[in-house]
């Protein structure tokens, strides 16, 4: 009875994500937890540790640059890598290197020698590291799945970050609370790139095609693609914009801890809200993606998440944990129906042999949020931790605007017929 329940249960899971039904897929799904998980557990470390070495709200800023920057610089010809080399050896070669400077950062932490340079540094490698990690895996999973199970593999992925930015800043302030230090941390994001590594190395997949242009042919390509299109130009230049200014806010986080009189649980649970949010939003999209005005939906989304920034700066200001931490979770609600839509309509949408580099450039949206924080903690410095999330939200809002009103093809995207042009 209980295998017959157990058969009944996987029909129904693998019938609405049929991308479950590939072992190989399955596999990199689960390992992905693991390494994802230890990205989230890093951020919420170094951000905790370059607080507590420096109080600055500055040192966040270079922290956010550190780890951003060099990502953006190598995320375009890392595009191009994964769109010429065999995905798996890199995924192999940065999940190993990445075990590799997150043990380290551990053990200089645990030693009582890590210094502000020493987090810097660790954070600008990985950060290199990961400009051609993210680029290789979301042009990776694709390889996994059937065509027809493609979509559900879209909404995994999408579900695994959701997931434990949701779970692991929490459990992440548990942790450097218990152990009195953010050297577990590092030494558990460590371990989680170890798992990816063992798994990736487990998985083949067909040797990659045969490419004839130039490195830089390929790049060109990818870039006019995205010029050309202006529903791919247009909904990037919202996702940069909104990481940028907005969304940046999270990188001076600890000053808002600190500012609502919270320790290091409390800023573990303002991150955790805004990954329930996250979660929340992913499930109000997977309801609504075959919406016929799913364009002025997506718009919405990234407007509404403004006016909860804007009510998080002025709970912030009133010295509100319990307001703050509700903003939090709505503004990642609205965000996440923002971004998730506009994911899948790009991954949907874009040609499979541009997939690499287009889908490398979107990453860097991803990246620019960190970088944002050097903008967010230069004006918090100024102007107040508020002050500066208003201005930024503010920024983005414009842009919301200016494209909402001037372009249709963002503006009066249909869901339906994007639905039929999938299949």
């Amino acid at each position: 009875m209980q295998q017959s329940d157990a058969r009944t249960m996987s029909n129904f899971v693998t019938s609405r994500y049929p991308a479950l039904a590939s072992a190989p897929y399955r596999r990199y799904w689960l390992a992905s937890f693991a390494s994802v998980g230890a990205t989230q557990l890093i951020t919420l470390g170094q951000g905790w540790l370059i607080f507590e070495l420096s109080g600055s709200a500055m040192a966040l800023g270079y922290l956010g640059a550190a780890a951003a920057l060099p990502n953006i610089l190598l995320t375009l010809l890392g595009g191009v890598i994964a769109d010429r080399f065999d995905k798996r050896r890199i995924m192999m070669f940065t999940s190993a290197t990445t075990t590799v400077l997150l043990s380290l950062l551990a053990w200089l932490d645990f030693s009582g020698q890590v210094a502000v340079w020493h987090v810097l540094t660790i954070a600008a490698a990985v950060s290199l590291i990961t400009g051609l990690d993210w680029p290789a895996r979301v042009s990776f999973y694709p390889l996994l799945v059937e065509r027809p199970a493609f979509m559900s593999a879209v909404a995994l992925n999408s579900f695994i970050w959701q997931a434990t930015r949701m779970a692991m800043p929490a459990a992440g302030g548990l942790i450097i609370a218990i152990a009195s230090g953010t050297w577990m941390v590092f030494a558990l994001g460590a371990a989680g790139f170890l798992v990816m590594f063992l798994v990736i190395s487990s998985i083949r997949v067909a040797a990659p095609a045969q490419v004839t242009q130039s490195a830089l042919e390929q790049l060109r390509e990818g870039v006019i693609f995205i010029w050309r299109t202006s529903l791919f130009r247009y909904m990037l230049a919202l996702t940069f914009v909104g990481m940028f200014f907005a969304q940046s806010y999270v990188q001076i986080m600890p000053i808002f801890a600190d500012l609502l009189n919270s320790n290091e649980q409390g800023y573990g649970y303002l991150l955790s809200a805004g990954g329930i949010g996250s979660v929340v939003g992913t499930l109000i999209v997977g309801s609504v993606h075959r919406f016929q005005h799913l364009g002025r939906l997506m718009l919405a989304g990234a407007a509404g998440s403004v006016a909860l920034l804007y009510a998080f700066a002025l709970a912030a200001a009133m010295g509100s944990f319990n307001l703050a931490l509700a903003s939090v979770f709505v503004a990642a609600v609205f965000a996440s129906v923002f971004m998730i839509t506009s994911m899948t309509v790009m991954q949907l949408e874009v040609p499979d042999h541009l997939r690499g580099r287009v889908m490398g450039i979107h990453t860097m949206g991803y990246s620019l949020m960190p970088m944002g924080g050097l903008f967010v903690g230069a004006l918090a410095e100024q102007t107040g931790a508020p002050s500066a999330v208003a201005i930024g939200s503010s920024i983005y809002l414009a842009a919301i605007v200016i494209i909402g009103f001037s372009v249709r093809e963002v503006r009066d995207l249909n869901g339906r017929q994007l639905e039929g042009s999938s299949q």
